[in-house]
Formats: C-alpha cells, sequence, structure tokens
C-alpha cells in the first residue's frame, strides 16, 4: 500500500447489510458502518485513522462498493 499500512480490504455487503474486514489477511469483523471499520483499524493498531480520513483514503481496497455503500439491514 502507499502508506506503508498493511493491507485493508472491506468486502461486498452480505445480506444482513454488514461488510467483512480484512486487515492484512486476518479477518476484524463484520462492520456495518464507516464508524465500524474506523474502530477495527484501531484496534489493529493504526491509531492515526479517522472517520473522515479512512473513508476519503487510497488505503482501503473498497470491494462491491465505496465508503458511502451501507445498505439498511432487512
Amino acid at each position: 500500500m502507499r502508506c506503508g499500512c498493511p493491507p485493508v480490504v472491506v468486502y461486498p455487503p452480505d445480506e444482513s447489510g454488514g461488510r467483512r474486514v480484512r486487515v492484512d489477511g486476518e479477518i476484524l469483523g463484520m462492520a456495518h458502518s464507516l464508524r465500524d471499520v474506523t474502530e477495527f483499524l484501531r484496534r489493529a493498531g493504526m491509531d492515526d485513522v479517522s472517520e473522515d480520513g479512512v473513508g476519503l483514503s487510497g488505503m482501503i481496497d473498497w470491494r462491491g462498493g465505496g465508503p458511502d455503500l451501507w445498505p439498511a439491514p432487512w
């Protein structure tokens, strides 16, 4: 990655509307908002991330839609 950070991947939403978050090959959890992604990255040791920065940065490989795609669960 450009920042020297481990690879971060956010997968497409599943049937519940959650998006799996993976950092450096490890699944961190199921995010239901950009705030969740930010918290997972902080827990993974990326303390300098912010909700605004995560959505705008090129550090995340957003699959199946960008940071604005958070469908409501059924």
